[in-house]
């Protein structure tokens, strides 16, 4: 019985190292297997990254598209063409295409851009509204700072002109035309909370009148639009972009009484600027073009268009172009970021001040 048992307990342990054996022969196998697998997908996310990297170095391999959020002809538009005709020399022979996104204050352009694909291929040729809208309605489609910020690119003057008919030869009779007016002079203007708007209505409160009822605003969409007016005799004054305004005066048929700039306009000497003339906000507001593309851009797509942006800053081109529109190129001389947060801060207080925010 008890040999009987011993074989037993022989024949088990057999068995049970049989099992054993089996099973580690098993795992074995399944390891080779996964090791091997592994390594067939390390290779190809090697590979996949490898083709990422190269393609993300061969930025840019199509067309780009600059969208400018103002109708055609006006200061962003022309500020859009110049920059995509003088880029488009650095861009490896990829074309720079001009597209215009207009309607609401500019921002249908913006938001279309801040919700692209972040790869580049989708910019904004940026203007001072694009800092001025979210300062005046807090619930503004775009925020002021729903962008990744490639580079500033050009200052544009202001100009507060008339039609070379009018018998309004100063700024001073201007103003003494509106204050007898009682409202009846007209001036045109993209909206009330557009840069161009501003214009006036900061002067308007310089001079202590109601920014919102001295002088009535009758609304045009675009640079040109606004300059036909007042090329039309369809309104008394204007201050718009310099970029739609220079032609026609160059031409002799608007008359420039006041330029918002820091300094006068080397085109324009003899005419005076809001700030000598002592006119408070007025002489703070201006116009200015910027270089914006969607939020997480990719580093390399930044440090291009840095490298892009450099190139075009001493280009004879692009410097000519701004002359004729009479900007100053400032690529290169100013933070992108701080100087944007610098003029929402200041139409924000403007708004407050005037009453379009409660």
């Amino acid at each position: 019985m008890q040999e009987g048992t011993k074989t037993k307990d022989r024949v088990k342990t057999s068995l049970s190292f049989g099992n054993s054996a089996t099973t580690t022969q098993g795992d074995m196998k399944m390891f080779h297997k996964l090791k091997k697998a592994a390594g067939i997908a390390a290779a190809i996310l090697a590979t996949t990254s490898m083709i990422s990297t190269a393609q993300a170095d061969a930025y840019p391999e199509k067309a780009i598209t600059l969208v400018a959020p103002y109708g055609a002809g006006g200061a962003s538009d022309l500020a859009a063409r110049a920059l995509a005709e003088t880029a488009s020399n650095y861009t490896g022979g990829q074309p720079v295409v001009v597209v215009n996104k207009t309607g609401n204050g500019g921002m249908n352009g913006a938001r279309f851009v801040s919700e692209a694909d972040p790869d580049g291929y989708t910019l904004l040729l940026s203007r001072v509204g694009m800092a001025l809208y979210p300062a005046v309605y807090t619930d503004s489609p775009v925020g002021w700072d729903a962008y990744t910020f490639l580079g500033m690119l050009e200052a544009t003057p202001m100009i507060l002109a008339v039609n070379a008919n009018s018998d309004i030869q100063t700024i001073d009779e201007l103003i003494a035309k509106i204050k007898d007016s009682n409202g009846a002079t007209t001036y045109a203007a993209s909206g009330p909370t557009a840069i161009d708007g501003f214009t006036v209505q900061a002067l308007l409160s310089d001079v202590g009148l109601d920014p919102l009822t001295a002088s009535t605003l009758v609304p045009y969409k675009g640079g040109s639009a606004l300059a036909a007016a007042l090329l039309g005799g369809h309104v008394d004054f204007l201050a718009i972009a310099a970029g739609s305004l220079m032609p026609h005066i160059e031409a002799g048929k608007m008359r420039p009484l006041m330029v918002y700039s820091p300094k006068r306009m080397a085109s324009l000497p003899d005419v005076p600027t809001a700030k000598e003339l002592g006119y408070a906000q007025a002489g703070q507001v201006g116009g200015w073009s910027g270089l914006y593309a969607p939020k997480g851009l990719p580093e390399n797509v930044v440090a291009k268009w840095t490298e892009i942006l450099g190139q075009v800053a001493t280009d004879e081109q692009w410097l000519d172009l701004a002359e004729k529109r009479g900007s100053t190129s400032i690529i290169g001389d100013e933070d992108p970021a701080a100087y944007v947060k610098s003029q929402f801060e200041l139409y924000n207080g403007m708004a407050k001040k005037f009453g379009y925010i409660q």
